[in-house]
C-alpha cells in the first residue's frame, strides 16, 4: 500500500500538456468573465443617453452588478469546497452569460440593475474558483506566473469589450454588445467534461478512481495502483467550517488585511473600469478617443499582472506587491493633470497595470496564504468583502463626477486607497502563508512510500 501526498505531488509536478489545459480554460472563462464585468463601463455613457439618467444615478446602475458579484463570490466561493469547483464554475458561467445577455433587453434603469445584479453573482462567483483552480493545479515554482497569466484574460476580456465597443455602439447601439456576452454559455457542457475536479474534494467524496487519472495527468511519473492511499497535509483538511478556519491558525489577523487591501484595489480597479471613459471625454477627449484610453489601461493590465507574476515567483510576493500598490498612488494621481498625449497614455498603461495587475497579483497570494481544502472560501471571503470597494467606487466617484470638481480631485479620491493598501500588505505576516509552512518537499516518488 502507498501513501500519496497530492499535495506534493502539485507542488513538484513538471508543467505538461495538462497543466497547459487548465491554463488554457480557466484563462478562456476569465475572459469571458472580464467581458461581462467591463461592458457596462464601455456602454455607460450610451446608456445614460438612452435611458436618461444623472451620472449618479448611473453610478448606481453599475453597482447593482458589484452588489451580486460581492454575493457570489461569498456564497458561490464557499459552496465551492463543498458541491465541487467545477459545478460551482459552470453554474457561475451560466449566470453571467445569460444575465448579462438579458441585460440588452431592457429599457429602463431598474430591469437593466435588477439583471446586472443576478449577472454579478456568476461574475463574483467565478473568480475565486478559477483562482483556485488554477493555484492547486499550478507546479509550485512557476504558481504565481501561472495564475497571474490565467487571470491576465479579465484584461484581455476588457480589451476585447472596448473592441467591439468602437466597432457596435454607434452601429448598433450600447444593446449589441450585451447580447454577444450570452455566447459562453455553450461552452458550460465542455468544461463540465474536461475541467479537472479538486483534488481534496475527490478524496473526501471518495472518488479515487476520478482522482488517479487526474494524478496521473498532473505527474506522468504516477503509476496508479490499486492498494495507492491518498493523503491531504493535516491543514488541507476541511473538518469544521470553512469559515472558521480562514481565523486559526494565526490566520486571523493576515484575513482582516487581505480583505482590506481587497476592498482598496477593487475601489480603484472600479472607479477608473467605471468612469475613465467619461472623465476622459469630460476632459475633452472624443468617444472613440476615450475608449483608447480603456484599451490602453487593460493592456497595461496585462503587462502588469504577467509581470507582477514573474517577479512574485522570483522575490517575495508580499513586497513585490507593496511596490505595485505604491506604483498605483503615483500613476493614478498624475492622471489628473495635464499632461502630453504620449506620457497620458503611458500614465494609463501604468494605472492599468498597478491596478487591474496588482488585483490579480493580490488573487495570487491569497491562493498561495490559503490551504487547499479552504482555498475557495479564503478567496471567495477576501473578494466578496472585496467587493464593498468595488460597490462604493462607481457611486462615489459618480457623486464626485456629478458635482464638477476638477479633474486631478477626482483621480487623487482614485488613488488614496491605493496608500491604505500598501500598509495592510505590508502587516500581512507572510509566516503563517500555506506555501511557507509547507514542509520541504522530497521528489514525488519519495512520497509514494511502500508499506
Amino acid at each position: 500500500m502507498r501513501h500519496i501526498d497530492v499535495h506534493e505531488l502539485s507542488d513538484k509536478a513538471r508543467f505538461n500538456r495538462f497543466h497547459a489545459g487548465v491554463l488554457l480554460w480557466c484563462a478562456l472563462i476569465i475572459i469571458c468573465d472580464g467581458y461581462d464585468l467591463a461592458v457596462a463601463g464601455i456602454a455607460l455613457p450610451s446608456i445614460m443617453k438612452d435611458m436618461g439618467v444623472t451620472a449618479q444615478n448611473a453610478g448606481f446602475m453599475v453597482s447593482s452588478a458589484l452588489f451580486g458579484m460581492m454575493f457570489g463570490a461569498i456564497f458561490l466561493g464557499t459552496i465551492a469546497d463543498r458541491i465541487g469547483r467545477r459545478k460551482a464554475i459552470a453554474i457561475c458561467i451560466a449566470l453571467f452569460s445569460v444575465f448579462t445577455a438579458a441585460a440588452g433587453f431592457t429599457h429602463d434603469p431598474y430591469t437593466f440593475s435588477a439583471m446586472r445584479f443576478l449577472a454579478g453573482l456568476g461574475i463574483g462567483g467565478v473568480m475565486p474558483n478559477v483562482v483556485a483552480q488554477m493555484t492547486e493545479y499550478s507546479p509550485k515554482k512557476i504558481r504565481a506566473t501561472m495564475v497571474t497569466l490565467m487571470f491576465s484574460g479579465y484584461a484581455v476580456g476588457g480589451m476585447l469589450a472596448a473592441l467591439l465597443g468602437k466597432g457596435l455602439l454607434e452601429t448598433y447601439g450600447w444593446s449589441s454588445v450585451f447580447l454577444a456576452a450570452g455566447l459562453p454559455v455553450l461552452l458550460i457542457p465542455v468544461i463540465l467534461k474536461t475541467l479537472p475536479e479538486s483534488m481534496p474534494f475527490l478524496i473526501r467524496e471518495n472518488r479515487l478512481d476520478e482522482l488517479k487519472q487526474i494524478v496521473a495527468r498532473m505527474e506522468p511519473s504516477y503509476r496508479p495502483d490499486a492498494g495507492d492511499r491518498f493523503a491531504l497535509p493535516a491543514q488541507d483538511r476541511a473538518e469544521g467550517a470553512p469559515i472558521g478556519k480562514l481565523f486559526q491558525d494565526g490566520r486571523g489577523f493576515s484575513t482582516a488585511m487581505f480583505w482590506i487591501a481587497f476592498f482598496m484595489c477593487l475601489f480603484m480597479v472600479y472607479a477608473l473600469s467605471s468612469w475613465l471613459t467619461k472623465l476622459m471625454a469630460s476632459a475633452g477627449y472624443s468617444l472613440g478617443s476615450a475608449l483608447t484610453f480603456v484599451l490602453v489601461l487593460n493592456f497595461g493590465a496585462v503587462i502588469g499582472a504577467v509581470g507582477g507574476g514573474w517577479l512574485a515567483d522570483r522575490f517575495n510576493i508580499k513586497y513585490v506587491l507593496m511596490g505595485m500598490y505604491a506604483l498605483a498612488a503615483v500613476s493614478i494621481t498624475l492622471l489628473g493633470f495635464k499632461v502630453p498625449t504620449e506620457l497620458l497614455f503611458l500614465l494609463v498603461g501604468l494605472a492599468g497595470a498597478s491596478t487591474i495587475g496588482t488585483q490579480i497579483v493580490t488573487y495570487a497570494y491569497a491562493g498561495q496564504f490559503y490551504p487547499m481544502a479552504i482555498r475557495s472560501t479564503g478567496i471567495g471571503w477576501a473578494s466578496g468583502v472585496g467587493r464593498s470597494g468595488a460597490i462604493l467606487a462607481p457611486i462615489a466617484i459618480g457623486t464626485l463626477v456629478g458635482m464638477a470638481l476638477p479633474l486631478e480631485q477626482n483621480f487623487m479620491a482614485i488613488a488614496i486607497p491605493a496608500a491604505i493598501a500598501v500598509i495592510a500588505v505590508s502587516l500581512i505576516r507572510h509566516g503563517r502563508s500555506a506555501s511557507v509552512q509547507a514542509a520541504p518537499a522530497m521528489p514525488p516518488r519519495a512520497r509514494a512510500v511502500q508499506s
